[in-house]
């Protein structure tokens, strides 16, 4: 396997569930958020589509960019843990998200396996070639 293919597996899970929320907001708003915190506005689901605007912006990033092995460790550790707080914290704590909201938490373990895995693989193809 290929660091490569592990960076654009990472940049799949930013462009889908990112896709997801710019083309669907409303149904993603129903589905993840407790009826007690669903507006299904107007303004819910522009907000909704710029964070998956912007998530689909940070997969483009994530398959076009060179990553280093650090990049990858970066992502995987630093980056992931953040949402894995978030996601425990309003699924669990202040139950604003529904059990749904759980397939972010699956994203997280990918982008989490993701950085794990590509930066053991990244770190061997640079040094069988030298660098």
């Amino acid at each position: 396997m290929k660091s490569q293919n592990i960076q654009l597996g990472l940049a799949a899970i930013f462009l889908g569930l990112g896709g997801w929320c710019l083309v669907a907001p409303r149904m993603v708003e129903r589905l993840v958020l407790t009826p007690e915190y669903q507006h299904l506005s107007a303004t819910s689901a522009l907000l909704l589509g710029c964070f998956g605007a912007q998530a689909i912006l940070a997969g483009l990033v994530i398959a076009l960019s060179r990553f280093t092995p650090m990049t990858f460790l970066v992502f995987g550790l630093v980056g992931s843990v953040p949402f894995f707080v978030f996601n425990f914290y309003f699924v669990f704590v202040v139950e604003l998200f529904t059990y749904w909201m759980l397939l972010d938490f699956v994203g997280n373990l990918g982008i989490l396996a993701c950085g794990i895995l590509g930066y053991r693989i990244r770190t061997e193809e640079l040094n069988l070639a030298g660098i």
